[in-house]
C-alpha cells in the first residue's frame, strides 16, 4: 500500500499529478517531468535530514497512484498532504493508506500530532477527512495555528489527529473486531 519515495516512480505520478482535477491541490507542484524529479530528489534529502515524511502510495498491484506526506515537522507534529492521481478517487485507496501511513507515523516515528489543513473549497478533501472517526476540526481550539495557515484570508479548514486520539480509536476498533467475531 506505501513505499519509501523514490525516483523509479516519477514518469508515473508525474502524468498523475498534471491532471486538472489534482494539479490544484498538490502542495509541491511542477511544472514539467524534469521539474517533478527535482521536486522527488529534493523530496527524498528533505527525509533524509528528518524534515518530512514522504511515502507513494501503491494500488493492489504495486502501481503508484499518488503520495501522502508529513511537512513542516517540528516538535513531534507536522502537517498532512495526500493526493491521488484522478482514476483513482473514490475507489477506496484514501483511508487504508491514511491509516497505514498513520500507523507508521504514531507507532513506529514517534509522531504526537498530524494537522490537516485543506482548502474550504475542496470538498472532496473535506468530506473525507470528516469521515475519519478520530479527527478533530480544530480552528478553535488551536486559533493561533489557525490564524497562522490563514494570513492571507480565510482559506483553510484546520483538523487535527492526536496520536492518543487515533491509538484509542484504534483500539476501540479492535475491540469491536473481535466481539462481532465471536458472536458470528
Amino acid at each position: 500500500m506505501l513505499k519509501k519515495r523514490d525516483l523509479h516512480d516519477c514518469h508515473t505520478l508525474y502524468d498523475l499529478m498534471t491532471h486538472p482535477e489534482v494539479f490544484p491541490f498538490v502542495r509541491h507542484k511542477a511544472e514539467c517531468y524534469d521539474e517533478f524529479v527535482f521536486i522527488t530528489k529534493q523530496t527524498i534529502e528533505a527525509e533524509e535530514r528528518g524534515e518530512l515524511i514522504s511515502r507513494t502510495i501503491l494500488d493492489e498491484w504495486g502501481t503508484p497512484i499518488g503520495t501522502i506526506n508529513l511537512f513542516d515537522i517540528q516538535d513531534n507534529a507536522g502537517f498532512l498532504g495526500t493526493w491521488l492521481g484522478k482514476p483513482f478517487h473514490g475507489k477506496g485507496y484514501n483511508k487504508p493508506a491514511k491509516d497505514a501511513f498513520f500507523d507508521e507515523l504514531f507507532y513506529e516515528l514517534n509522531i504526537e500530532r498530524i494537522f490537516m489543513r485543506i482548502r474550504k473549497t475542496n470538498i472532496r478533501s473535506l468530506k473525507a477527512a470528516e469521515k475519519l472517526p478520530y479527527i478533530l476540526k480544530a480552528n478553535e481550539i488551536r486559533k493561533s495555528l489557525y490564524d497562522q495557515i490563514n494570513a492571507n484570508g480565510e482559506i483553510y479548514d484546520l483538523y487535527e489527529i492526536s496520536k492518543d486520539q487515533y491509538m484509542f480509536h484504534m483500539l476501540r476498533s479492535n475491540e469491536q473486531h473481535q466481539e462481532s467475531s465471536q458472536l458470528a
